[in-house]
């Protein structure tokens, strides 16, 4: 599979992605955003990953190239790609996919559960635990697009994954976070680490690393999206 993917800053990379691009022998092209790259054609790729960032998905004003991404995006979902969106790349997909995007009642950074719907088993294709333990770093939640399904909730934030259809998925948290992507998601975004009830400290987020289970899963989806 010819896979692609959008970065919007240097420190939210791949991750465990890239690992397992690597290891199941697919092709790998990129945008990245900053460096005023061009947007490739749609006979290009066959399955786009969106990743995080800290801009929102209205901040058009302050990024040239977000209008751009989103029309990008949309005729990614004309054209039947598979799509899979991260953090922000889940709120711009949700976005695009003509649901509202909007700030969440609490910030959730650090190792928080999930709680997976018995639903996201069948749209998987295989068993998936009923909770697991995973790196947030967001702000903004997104609605669920007309046609899509909720699949999975937190105690901050209800909304933390939507599918829609085969052919997307948008996750609001890391799963394919490891230890250097978190390490530079602290360096750059250490102002947001404040006392709030879902905000965990730099020390408590290094210290309760748990990577192994929540990388599986992100295999699993990529898994089924480039199959």
């Amino acid at each position: 599979m010819r896979i692609h993917y959008i970065q919007h800053v240097p420190f939210e990379g791949l991750g465990y992605i890239q690992t397992w691009i690597a290891e199941n022998n697919h092709t790998l092209t990129a945008t990245k955003v900053w460096e005023k790259a061009v947007f490739p054609s749609m006979d290009h790729f066959d399955v786009l990953i969106i990743m995080g960032g800290p801009m929102g998905v209205y901040d058009d004003h302050q990024y040239q190239w977000l209008s751009e991404e989103k029309n990008f995006i949309l005729s990614a979902i004309k054209e039947e790609k598979k799509i899979i969106g991260i953090c922000l790349g889940a709120q711009l997909l949700a976005c695009v996919s003509g649901a509202t995007v909007y700030t969440n009642k609490h910030k959730e950074i650090g190792w928080f559960p999930i709680r997976i719907e018995s639903s996201f088993k069948e749209w998987l294709g295989t068993d998936v635990p009923e909770e697991m333990l995973v790196f947030h770093w967001h702000g903004d939640k997104f609605d669920n697009p007309y046609g899509g399904l909720i699949q999975a909730s937190s105690e901050a934030c209800n909304h933390q994954v939507f599918t829609f259809g085969d052919n997307r998925i948008g996750l609001q948290f890391h799963l394919e976070a490891n230890n250097e992507s978190i390490q530079g998601m602290l360096q750059h975004g250490s102002h947001e680490l404040t006392a709030a009830p879902y905000i965990q400290d730099a020390v408590t987020i290094s210290q309760h690393q748990s990577f192994t289970a929540p990388n599986q899963l992100m295999g699993q989806i990529l898994q089924k999206m480039c199959s």
